[in-house]
């Protein structure tokens, strides 16, 4: 999300695994000396050949995100995360009225009849963020300069929980910053048919870590 100002620059990032690979649907938020002009309130998480895509959706706190059902079946959404608890029962087409994401964290998403669709969406209370494209890029435009505090999240770093990255200082150009995240299991783009498991995994998994 961008913020406009006489005295704005930008940021281009890159994101990477060990290994120095391109890293999709990593997300990096920036918390800066001035806030960001009001950001869109909207945002939408669609479900796709069985899939929720993006994948990894970042919002700011308060967003109104739709769930819209592009499949010829039906979908049946829920979250069971402290951030956000929530069920959309089984549907087609878009439901009429969009889901708030209130409070700050990691939402992990699910289909209650299809046990392989996982999602994420990050709901963070800082006023800049994105998330990777698949060559792992992200920019910000409009950025003013000024010393900001990084942090950063991927679905596979430990224990599902943000990564602090170091202050980046922003100055009168754009600058490039390379951002490298150790993750528990490779970073592979999300498969058609994982085992029928992979949503309790995903939310136990964030449950219990961020509970510690």
């Amino acid at each position: 999300m961008f913020s406009t100002a006489s005295s704005a620059t930008g940021l281009r990032a890159d994101m990477v695994d060990e290994a120095g690979q391109p890293l999709a649907n990593a997300v990096l938020t920036l918390r800066g000396p001035l806030d960001a002009e009001p950001a869109s309130s909207k945002a939408i998480m669609d479900q796709r050949a069985q899939q929720f895509v993006p994948n990894v959706l970042a919002v700011r706190t308060g967003t109104a995100v739709s769930f819209p059902n592009s499949d010829d079946i039906r979908h049946h959404v829920y979250s069971f995360s402290p951030a956000k608890r929530f069920e959309l029962r089984l549907y087609q087409g878009t439901p009429s009225e969009p889901v708030v994401f209130d409070k700050p964290g990691l939402v992990v998403l699910g289909c209650n009849i299809h046990d392989w669709m996982v999602g994420y969406v990050y709901v963070t209370d800082d006023p800049w963020f994105a998330v990777s494209d698949e060559q792992g890029r992200i920019a910000f435009d409009g950025l003013p300069a000024g010393r900001y505090a990084v942090s950063l999240w991927h679905p596979n770093v430990p224990g599902m929980l943000p990564q602090a990255g170091a202050e980046l200082q922003v100055g009168a150009e754009v600058g490039t910053q390379r951002y490298q995240l150790a993750l528990q299991t490779p970073a592979t783009p999300a498969p058609s048919g994982p085992p029928p498991s992979s949503f309790g995994d995903a939310f136990r998994k964030a449950t219990r870590d961020a509970a510690q």
